[in-house]
């Protein structure tokens, strides 16, 4: 189960901030209260910088965050986000042929990503070359120009992209069916990548439109961590992305989920499929969007129920019952509007998928009608906060974990309160943001089973 391996890993770095040693300052203080403790600061053009100081290692990595993603896509014209993201290397008015090779000779690293909610690009070399890597990058902020031939050319390559990654996926597919039937009316139901007959549509003009509306300092947030000095960081962002003038951005205008009554169901059966699977997508709050009072609640509720092998799904599906080879739940809610909790298991051979099933609704009957116990939400906040802990010498864990925030419209106190705020969750709260999520009207059960192959008469 790839995707729902990586679900599980982005819930961790979503949701459990990975901690950073902390700031000379503040250790000298004796002031452990935080998680990276970042010095921030606002360019005069509105661009956000916020800087981790980490001397553990001669190296710098910087993310830049847009304020936009796949959600915010004109309607008709999905993936332009993405395709975009792909046109951002192609070069500049003064590098027509982009930077990536700077990058490498410098013995650096880059790359990007779209999500629905934002798009980010990072590079991560010495520390000393961290004044070139803004400059680079805050040129494409700007100057932006594009070939038409060798733009529809990238175009191309991202419908390829997506027919390896979703189209040959029988479980990607899965969850792409299901999303489109968990979100009746949000864009979050449409891919990232996009539906391939509008990809197939894009034009050059569309990527640029979207450019021109989002890309703008004052829309974006810039996170850097490693051995460097905050002011530092400060003068050359100043010098470099300072330059870029601030200018007039869309707002982000969002439809909301209507009252969801029915529960939904999606099967499907592919030749490719060895093992059949099963998973149910709950409609959940986020931090930012109604009923985000449950969003800490649900992170303890996570763990207590679906993550690792002491969990309670893992424990009586796959030890106890000996019904499923693997069990676990996903959630994370940095997303800006509502989001999904996710849950799966994989049968044993022989176990068929109704068994399976009624054997997950029954765990969750029992915890809804019981609830959860001081002892294991005690646990689970202890392991949450682990987690984080042994994650403290990241390198990218604090941009990552920072700038996907901030780029939701949380701030950098929000952050540092993290593992505050999980300490003070209640048994009480966990089963009341239980009741709140875990209900089969505002769900979505997808099952993926082996086709029986045709034969050759049966072709004819």
């Amino acid at each position: 189960m790839p995707m729902i391996r990586r679900l599980l890993i982005a819930g961790l770095l979503a949701g459990f901030p990975a901690f950073a040693a902390p700031s000379p300052a503040a250790a000298a203080d004796g002031d452990r209260s935080g998680v990276f403790f970042p010095e921030t600061t606002v360019l005069d053009n509105g661009l956000q910088v916020v800087v981790v100081e980490n001397p553990t290692a001669p190296v710098v990595t910087q993310m830049l965050w847009y304020r936009v993603g796949a959600a915010d896509e004109p309607p008709g014209t999905s993936g332009v986000a993405h395709y975009l993201e792909h046109l951002m290397f192609l070069g500049t008015e003064d590098r027509p042929d982009g930077f990536g090779d700077i990058v490498r000779r410098n013995g650096g690293r880059e790359n990007a990503f779209t999500s629905w909610d934002f798009t980010g690009y990072f590079q991560s070399v010495a520390a000393d070359r961290l004044g070139l890597m803004m400059a680079l990058e805050a040129d494409r902020m700007a100057n932006l120009a594009l070939e038409p031939e060798e733009a529809l050319n990238e175009r191309s390559v991202i419908i390829e992209e997506r027919r390896q990654r979703i189209d040959n996926n029988p479980s990607a597919r899965l969850s792409e069916q299901m999303r489109a039937a968990l979100y009746q009316n949000h864009p979050y139901r449409i891919p990232i990548i996009g539906w391939e007959h509008e990809m197939a549509a894009l034009t050059v003009e569309d990527a640029v439109a979207f450019y021109e509306d989002w890309y703008a300092p004052n829309n974006a947030v810039l996170v850097v961590s490693g051995d460097v000095e905050a002011e530092r960081v400060f003068a050359l962002a100043a010098e470099t992305y300072g330059r870029v003038p601030a200018r007039p951005v869309p707002a982000r205008v969002r439809p909301t989920e209507p009252d969801q009554q029915a529960p939904r169901r999606i099967r499907m059966q592919d030749e490719r499929v060895q093992l059949p699977s099963w998973r149910r997508f709950y409609l959940a709050p986020s931090y930012r969007s109604e009923g985000a009072e449950h969003a800490y609640a649900l992170q303890v509720l996570s763990a207590i129920f679906g993550s690792g092998g002491t969990s309670r799904l893992y424990r009586s599906l796959v030890v106890e019952q000996e019904l499923a080879v693997a069990a676990g739940m996903a959630y994370s809610p940095s997303d800006l509007d509502e989001t999904a909790m996710v849950a799966y298991a994989n049968p044993r051979p022989g176990v068929d998928l109704a068994t399976l099933e009624a054997a997950f609704d029954a765990e969750i009957a029992h915890l809804l009608a019981d609830g959860v116990t001081e002892e294991e939400v005690a646990r689970a906040q202890e392991r949450l906060v682990i987690y984080a802990i042994l994650a403290r010498d990241s390198l990218d864990g604090p941009v990552r974990t920072i700038g996907q925030q901030l780029a939701i419209g949380r701030t950098v106190e929000d952050v540092e309160a993290w593992p505050e705020r999980i300490r003070a969750v209640t048994a009480d709260q966990v089963d009341a943001a239980a009741r709140a999520v875990l209900r089969a009207d505002r769900s979505v059960t997808g099952v993926l089973e082996p086709a029986p192959r045709q034969t050759a008469q049966q072709v004819q």
